[in-house]
């Protein structure tokens, strides 16, 4: 043990140390040689002297009568006006507050002492009383305990002395601006406070609804929503209203104007996506429709209506906007992009408006772009895997070479899709199109897809695309005419045509008995129609889902219809629908419900109620009742699929939990959770970020279902978007031991990277193509990723969310997760006779364009900047919205992340946001420069 007197040595050497130290600290900051106080300024010590002398006159504490109470009044107004001069910048600490901090319990004591109704009997006094509240509530706003909110009660008792003077006859004593005069600090302290009181007061059984028991905190809050509102601080105001649950004063507000509703509507949908209750949500998105339609806003006012799933409110916003036509003409445009089936009435121009919603000039619209960006000219599947670059040859020549043949027609298969990918809606490719050779090159099933392909190739073109699939229709071959009424279905995706084409040739089938005929007819109907709901649609296919005879071959029937039904309805909470589900699935026997395709049915009923949060609990209560293992899949599809895109954190919590059950057999149900994870946190940057972390998370602690969910959940979070990070993670999942884990990697890395034509990707591609050149399956897979990532000669994009990332399309999602469940079973349906099923991809393709036209719909180029979209909510005056940007002549290209801005002056666009087609008009205010 260490001698005592070393620790004493070791205290005393400490402390010289320290008084050196300080020594050394006092002569830097100016104190004198006794080391006291430092020197203060003149002014700093006149200033002192001067509080202390008014603090000594208004406490009086020798009672002299002398000093009367207007003499102790004027003291007052002395110490009011320094601390409001020195509070209104809040740069450092202001000096009277410095200097009335050890006088704080002296001025608390003193107005303890004015407690009482005969204290303050006469006028004068009940004014000092309420002056010098006023006073404390500024110095408790840095020396009063935070907890008792003292700064709040000291206001509110002054407001209490001001509204008796008021009655008193004696409004003139009473400040106009009592609480704004005294600075932005202050007022932000007292809204923190006012929330927290409210809370309490709610915690302590008042009810929220009712204003009595909360007037005097409203009274403030009426005065601070104005001063923040007008002074730059939308969000404080915002936060304060949402803070006492009265959201709806906004709407009374007259500060708000043409400079500011932006700024509070983009805060307020924003903030909607952070509120966990429903109700609160409604609220948030419902006030910003009324700011927008408030100021004529017609077109933004629209985006929030189908956000909050309100298409009833479509038909008002048209009306309101009767004068102005090119508004509606953008509006039709936004509806037609979104995929909602609604019909303009009563209006001179309701066949032009109409048209635009049906997509009618969709076609044509791309076909000029192609043309215009040079990209017109058909590929080949060969362009695409570009095998002579391939240090082995590849597996297309090794065929040549007299390898195994087997797999033949599982190539061509993969070659019919690519081919159907990568010159979709350009009307013509190398394969298809030229003559029926290729066909014939395809076995059964296989033939189907190649003939539905024509759908895929002549996307969009109703007209045109009838004539070219009209002579399959009447082939003896039964899997060709499948096709061919699978292709009319693909060719009508998002297409409203006044024939019905697709409603009129696949009747027939649908009520037939032919089983191929059946299955391509109900998944025509429901590419062609999705997110329409049609009622004639569901009438058809109803019947089908509810027919029992026939097991297993009738049961592949029964799911595909049921999922063309979700397809139809996607989001819009059928009830005929959703009970005809689940009244299959609770009669399905047990060998009908082992179905692999069964899955599908759950899938339909999941997007009957997509994004519709609490609306599907009823449905969820239903299924509990079912006593097979698929209904708990069936009620992890519903749930996950009500959240999507809403980021709802209790929900990701629920999701996890399934997750920590170890089982290696029927875990079908976890698998369907981590893709639920991805889909409720998609769309939401924080929560996909935290997602990613609990997918590392998973694939190290998991067991082998769960991790070979884990890449179909990451390509839903990451749609059409290639981050770096993603495609690393993928591209070494994509080399697992596991057949199924790295299958479904390839696939992801196909959806990922979904018409961006990404040559990191495309390397990554030709390499698995080398490495499993032996694999029909993976093969299989890794042509299928070649496709997608060709998609359209990558003029398109899968991404379901649009209209700068502020709304989910419902059919395009769907299209996604018919992806995405297919892959949880590749072996019974992509790799086996249902690769049929990736056509309802088509119903998430969408062209990345921006196109600027005249009211004519004619092109009009201009500039137009694009660059990285940058988040500016909450931010004050008009911050920058896109980084890195790049200046280019429209018609352009736009990735997932990007945005795009004017960039001339010349012009207005009649939509904020530049996506899709865009209507310009000249700006009137616009006068060109001198010289040019």
């Amino acid at each position: 043990m260490a001698p005592e007197g070393s620790d004493k040595a070791v205290s005393m050497t400490a402390g010289t140390d320290k008084k050196k130290k300080d020594a050394a600290k006092s002569k830097k900051s100016g104190k004198d040689a006794a080391g006291e106080e430092p020197t203060m300024s003149e002014e700093d010590q006149e200033l002192k002297e001067r509080l202390e002398t008014c603090v000594s006159t208004v406490v009086n504490e020798a009672e002299e009568a002398s000093v009367t109470v207007p003499i102790r009044l004027k003291a007052l107004d002395v110490i009011v006006t320094e601390l409001r001069s020195a509070t209104s910048s809040m740069t450092s600490v202001p000096k009277p507050l410095k200097f009335l901090r050890p006088q704080f319990a002296k001025i608390k004591d003193l107005y303890a002492s004015f407690s009482g109704d005969e204290a303050v009997s006469d006028i004068e006094m009940l004014v000092l009383r309420a002056r010098l509240a006023d006073v404390l509530a500024v110095l408790a706003m840095t020396m009063g305990k935070h907890e008792e909110r003292e700064s709040l009660k000291f206001k509110l008792s002054a407001f209490k002395d001001y509204d008796a003077l008021t009655t008193r006859g004696q409004a003139s004593r009473v400040d106009d601006d009592n609480l704004g005069s005294w600075g932005h600090e202050f007022v932000r302290s007292l809204a923190g406070e006012i929330g927290q009181e409210y809370n309490a007061r709610v915690l302590e059984g008042e009810d929220p609804d009712d204003d009595t028991p909360f007037s005097d905190l409203l009274s403030m809050v009426d005065v601070i929503v104005p001063f923040h509102v007008s002074h730059n601080a939308e969000a404080e105001a915002v936060d304060l209203l949402i803070e006492v649950q009265r959201l709806k004063k906004l709407l009374d507000l007259d500060s708000i104007d043409g400079n500011n509703y932006g700024r509070i509507c983009l805060y307020l949908i924003k903030t909607a996506d952070f509120m966990s209750d429903p109700d609160d949500y409604t609220e948030m998105l419902e006030t910003a429709f009324e700011l927008f339609r408030k100021q004529s806003q017609y077109f933004d006012a629209l985006r929030v209506a189908l956000r909050m799933g309100k298409e009833d409110l479509i038909a008002d916003l048209f009306s309101q906007c009767s004068e102005d036509a090119l508004m509606k003409k953008q509006m039709c445009l936004l509806l037609a992009r979104h995929r909602v089936n609604y019909e303009v009435e009563d209006d001179e121009d309701e066949d032009d408006l109409n048209e635009l919603i049906g997509n009618a000039q969709l076609s044509e619209q791309f076909l000029k772009l192609a043309q215009d960006l040079d990209v017109m000219d058909p590929k080949t599947p060969e362009d695409i895997y570009k095998s002579h670059l391939a240090e082995t040859g590849g597996f297309s020549r090794r065929r040549d070479t007299g390898g195994a043949q087997v797999d033949s027609a599982r190539a061509n298969l993969a070659s019919t899709f690519v081919n159907a990918f990568v010159n979709a809606g350009f009307g013509q490719d190398k394969l298809m199109t030229p003559d029926n050779e290729w066909l014939y090159k395809n076995k059964d099933h296989g033939m189907m897809s190649a003939a539905a392909s024509l759908g895929s190739i002549l996307l969009w073109n109703v007209e045109e695309g009838l004539t070219q699939i009209d002579k399959f229709l009447y082939s003896s071959e039964d899997y060709v005419k499948a096709g061919a009424a699978l292709a009319v279905g693909i060719l009508s995706s998002g297409v409203k045509n006044d024939a019905d084409p697709a409603l009129a040739l696949l009747t027939e089938h649908v009520e037939g008995d032919n089983h191929t005929m059946k299955c391509a007819a109900c998944t025509g109907l429901g590419i062609a129609y999705a997110g329409s709901a049609r009622e004639e649609v569901m009438d058809l296919l109803l019947p089908v889902v509810e027919s029992s005879e026939g097991g297993a071959t009738n049961m592949l029937e029964v799911s595909l219809a049921g999922l063309a039904l979700g397809m139809i309805y996607a989001g819009k909470c059928d009830e005929t629908v959703g009970s005809t589900i689940v009244q299959r699935l609770m009669e399905g026997t047990e060998e009908e419900l082992d179905h692999s395709h069964a899955r599908f049915l759950c899938l339909g009923l999941g997007l009957l109620f997509l994004g519709r949060m609490e609306m599907a609990d009823a449905m969820l209560e239903a299924l509990r009742t079912i006593e097979h293992k698929i209904a708990k899949y069936a009620a992890i599809v519903l749930e996950t699929c009500a959240y999507a895109g809403t980021g709802n954190v209790l929900k990701i919590q629920e999701m996890l939990h399934h997750c920590t059950e170890h089982i290696s057999e029927d875990a079908d149900h976890q698998m369907v959770a981590v893709i639920g994870i991805g889909l409720i946190t998609m769309g939401e940057d924080v929560g996909a970020e935290m997602a990613l972390r609990s997918f590392d998370h998973l694939l190290h602690y998991c067991e082998l279902p769960i991790k070979r969910a884990v890449p179909l959940a990451l390509a839903i979070l990451h749609v059409s978007n290639p981050d770096f990070t993603v495609i690393d993670q993928l591209s070494r999942l994509s080399h697992d031991p596991d057949a199924e884990i790295s299958q479904n990697a390839v696939l992801a890395m196909g959806i990922v990277s979904a018409g961006t034509n990404n040559s990191r990707v495309a390397g990554l591609l030709r390499q698995l193509s080398e490495f499993y050149n032996k694999e029909a399956g993976h093969i299989f897979c890794v042509r299928i990723a070649q496709g997608l990532l060709h998609m359209g000669k990558g003029l398109m994009t899968l991404n379901p969310f649009h209209s700068d990332r502020m709304l989910m399309s419902g059919p395009a999602l769907g299209g996604l997760l018919v992806l995405v469940h297919s892959c949880m079973d590749l072996k019974n349906t992509l790799l086996d006779k249902s690769h049929f099923l990736l056509y309802y991809l088509t119903c998430a393709m969408n062209p990345r364009m921006l196109i600027t036209v005249n009211d004519d719909m004619s092109w009009r180029s201009v500039t137009a900047r694009v660059g990285q979209a940058v988040e500016t909510v909450g931010q004050a005056g008009k911050p920058k919205t896109i980084t890195g940007f790049q200046t280019h002549t429209t018609p352009v290209l736009l990735g997932t992340q990007e945005r795009a801005e004017l960039g001339t002056e010349e012009v207005l666009s009649v939509s904020n946001v530049l996506e899709g087609i865009v209507i310009l008009k000249d700006n009137p205010d616009y006068e060109p420069e001198e010289g040019n």
